[in-house]
């Protein structure tokens, strides 16, 4: 049993260590920015204090001596005034004297009255009184005889005794102890605070000033990922930040190269199967054999439409046409009204839903297509389009559209395989009913070279949800 409790104690050890330990993460910075601000912060902060620590236990000291001279003068003043007073007439002369603040004196036959409770000073205390003492202007034959100093037990109290040279009385005097200020005052907090905040400040801005290289190359990375062509980065700035801009716009060159060359060969090899095609179906038409014939036309029909569509894909990749105003509530019409047209039998199928207009910077011509290819999807697979326009959600700052249907909507397995180029859900060999299985690829391309992304869901309530983003 006591194995187990012990066994359960550790256990309980280790969860709460745990526990403390994800609270401290969570405490901890996640931009590099602000940790490394937090520890410069951290650092001056405690460098300050160890340095005004320093200083002020400097100060103090000084200040002690000081004031521990000033307080010695004070008593020899006193000692000066009675010591030529004849022994009778002294107690008249003291009550006399006009004492310094918290003072206070008397003459005794014994350096005992007012000792009893006290202890003997210390010695750097006994050291600078001794020295303040022999340091005071009064011929030998005045000086005292005996001294004896003590203290209270709490350090507040100095009870200075001096036997005059002539008889045995005693001037016993007690005085308040030094105690210099450690803080120094308010003066020296709100100094304290006031550089603390400054230099603070500074650090925050010099920090933001050195990292702000680091989040210029993460959005550049992040635009690169949206658009290949995305413009290059200054080369200008301390020698490591120009060698990683140099280096990221060597490597982003280097895409758009792969990425050109790929395109270019995919275009010239569609584009140099047109003639054979050509050629395969006047000959095609002179087979006499009717039912070879239907298939082989069937064939380089099929082949045709894969060359037209991966020649749209190398036109679209390779686009180079502007960011302009387009009114999109009005351009989504347009869209639904053509595929209406070209199909009427689809009309009450089709619908928009969102505002009657609003503008944003696209290329019209490539993201007319997109919504084309997305619609078109959506009454081959659905059986009906629905478009929906909704505005940025709060902290964000991207537009939204979303293109509906109520088909089967598309297996979870098959969610990224649709999106390559060539990959289609409708494994017949019916172009009109399957395509080629370039639509979606063309689509998410082009919406992420507006700096948004196409994404596909399934609908709670049926269908296939496919859903643009677009940067507002």
């Amino acid at each position: 049993m006591s194995w187990r409790r012990r066994w359960t104690g550790c256990n309980h050890l280790l969860v709460t260590a745990q526990t403390n330990a994800r609270r401290s993460l969570r405490l901890w910075p996640r931009s590099l920015a602000a940790r490394t601000a937090l520890v410069v912060i951290l650092g001056l902060v405690v460098v300050q204090c160890l340095g005004l620590g320093i200083h002020t236990l400097d100060r103090n000291e000084f200040v002690r001596a000081a004031e521990l001279r000033g307080q010695t003068l004070r008593i020899m003043t006193i000692y000066r005034d009675l010591v030529d007073v004849p022994a009778e007439a002294r107690q008249t002369r003291l009550a006399k004297l006009v004492l310094p603040r918290n003072f206070a004196a008397l003459v005794a036959p014994t350096p005992d009255t007012k000792s009893k409770s006290a202890f003997p000073a210390p010695p750097s205390l006994r050291r600078s009184v001794l020295v303040n003492i022999a340091g005071f202007p009064l011929p030998p034959e005045f000086r005292p005889r005996r001294i004896q100093l003590m203290a209270d037990p709490d350090h507040r109290l100095q009870i200075t005794a001096l036997q005059m040279p002539h008889g045995t009385d005693w001037l016993i005097v007690s005085s308040p102890l030094p105690r210099p200020d450690a803080l120094q005052g308010p003066a020296f907090l709100a100094a304290f605070l006031v550089m603390t905040v400054l230099a603070a400040l500074l650090t925050i801005w010099a920090v933001r000033r050195l990292t702000a290289p680091v989040r210029t190359l993460a959005e550049a990375a992040e635009r690169l990922g949206r658009d290949v062509n995305a413009p290059p980065l200054p080369e200008d700035g301390p020698l490591e930040v120009a060698a990683a801009a140099a280096a990221f716009n060597t490597m982003a060159s280097r895409i758009r190269r792969f990425i050109e060359d790929r395109t270019l060969l995919l275009t010239a090899i569609g584009h140099d199967l047109r003639t054979p095609i050509t050629r395969m179906r006047l000959r095609a038409e002179f087979m006499e054999d009717d039912e070879q014939r239907a298939k082989m036309l069937n064939d380089l029909d099929e082949m045709e439409a894969m060359v037209s569509a991966t020649l749209t894909f190398g036109r679209n990749a390779s686009s180079a046409e502007p960011l302009s105003p387009v009114d999109l509530p009005e351009l989504i019409r347009t869209v639904l009204d053509e595929a209406g047209d070209a199909a009427p039998e689809t009309i009450d199928r089709l619908s928009y839903e969102g505002p009657d207009h609003l503008t944003a910077q696209l290329r019209g011509r490539s993201f007319k297509r997109v919504l084309t290819n997305l619609v078109s999807n959506a009454l081959k697979y659905g059986d009906s389009a629905k478009v929906r326009l909704l505005l940025p959600k709060e902290g964000s700052d991207m537009l939204r559209v979303e293109v509906l249907d109520t088909g089967p909507g598309i297996p979870l397995d098959d969610m990224e395989r649709v999106m390559q180029p060539f990959q289609r859900l409708e494994t017949s060999r019916n172009r009109e009913t399957g395509g080629v299985g370039l639509g979606l690829t063309i689509a998410r391309d082009i919406s992420r070279a507006h700096g948004g992304d196409l994404v596909l869901a399934n609908r709670a309530e049926g269908g296939a949800r496919v859903t643009v983003t677009l940067p507002a």
